[in-house]
């Protein structure tokens, strides 16, 4: 049974016991280990929104924590990004309103008609950005920001490597990275993913599955390899990876689809290069997250303009990261960076 609700009081505080949809899992599993269930909605604490979603993200995360790989206490609800509506507010959050359109990444729970979210970690969303492409793309490309800008910042005249080139945080990396300045290898596994890569900004699209990336990374540097390479998949091309790298380059590892490389073999390659391994999440961990979502959105702004693409900015009480969203002019909506 579902009930309807009306607030009468028009306050932002919602009446106790109404019942929704969640996905939820009671232990690990396959797909069928998902289940649509009844629950009770849940009530915002003191610096807490609770959020109407309309979309969720779903990324490799939401599928290692359903099987169990990434252990998770159950029962849970899965989904670390999403994007709606607020629908109230806890005790002591004044720069957010009831009706608010906003996203968010790395809070649990996505996967529902109602998600509990800390205020600051909500991004309140510009007009020209819908809900679903916000969901798509704050936490990949949170992680591609990170990755070509903290992890290791590219300029102009550096080259990186990219695996999985064509996916989600891939195609985003790869924009990036060429408005950088970078010359971009990009590793795929079909003609059809190599369109896209290129389109994107990868100056040369490797299709492994009929040639060695190694081999043909080595040719088109002359032998010097790249200064940095973005590793998402992990075992099957962490060795060839490092065989790419300048000396003294850089190994950022992250998500590992195929699993992460041995241990041993990682450690016995440290004097040659530089290795940071970053969670899956590729979530930086500074201690205020909302100033830090705050620069690195304001950031693509001021380098490019709010006239070809939009940014997400976020809601926050904190007086820097206020001052930061403040300074950032956005005019319309769009997910893809530009690539020229």
């Amino acid at each position: 049974m579902r009930f309807a609700y009306v607030n009468l009081n028009g306050d932002g505080k919602l009446k106790d016991g109404t019942i929704v949809k969640a996905i939820r899992v009671h232990a690990p599993g396959g797909p069928d280990a998902l289940r649509y269930e009844d629950v009770e909605r849940p009530a915002p604490r003191p610096g807490q929104a609770l959020v109407k979603i309309e979309a969720a993200g779903v990324n490799f995360i939401d599928v290692y924590q359903r099987t169990g790989r990434y252990p998770v206490a159950t029962p849970f609800t899965p989904g670390q990004e999403g994007a709606g509506v607020v629908a109230a507010l806890g005790a002591g959050v004044t720069d957010l309103t009831v009706g608010a359109r906003v996203a968010y990444t790395n809070v649990m729970g996505a996967y529902a008609e109602y998600a509990v979210v800390p205020a600051d970690r909500l991004v309140a969303l510009p007009d020209g950005v819908t809900t679903k492409q916000a969901a798509a793309a704050t936490l990949q490309g949170m992680t591609a920001h990170y990755l070509a800008k903290t992890t290791y910042s590219l300029k102009s005249g550096d080259s990186c490597l990219v695996h999985a080139a064509a996916g989600g945080v891939g195609l985003l990396l790869c924009q990036i990275a060429k408005l950088q300045g970078a010359r971009v290898f990009g590793t795929v596994s079909t003609r059809e993913k190599a369109a896209l890569a290129h389109d994107a900004g990868a100056a040369e699209v490797i299709l492994y599955t009929e040639q060695d990336f190694e081999a043909e990374v080595k040719r088109l540097t002359n032998g010097t390899g790249v200064d940095v390479v973005y590793d998402s998949v992990g075992k099957t091309t962490f060795e060839k990876g490092l065989n790419c790298l300048k000396r003294r380059g850089l190994m950022a590892l992250f998500g590992q689809s195929m699993a992460a490389p041995w241990l041993g073999v990682m450690l016995i390659f440290l004097f040659a290069v530089n290795l940071r391994w970053l969670p899956s999440s590729g979530a930086a961990k500074p201690e205020s997250i909302g100033y830090e979502v705050a620069v690195r959105l304001h950031d693509q702004v001021a380098r490019f303009g709010g006239d070809e693409f939009a940014m997400l900015l976020p809601a926050t009480r904190e007086p820097e990261a206020r001052g930061v969203v403040e300074r950032a002019i956005v005019s319309i909506g769009a997910v893809e960076l530009p690539t020229g």
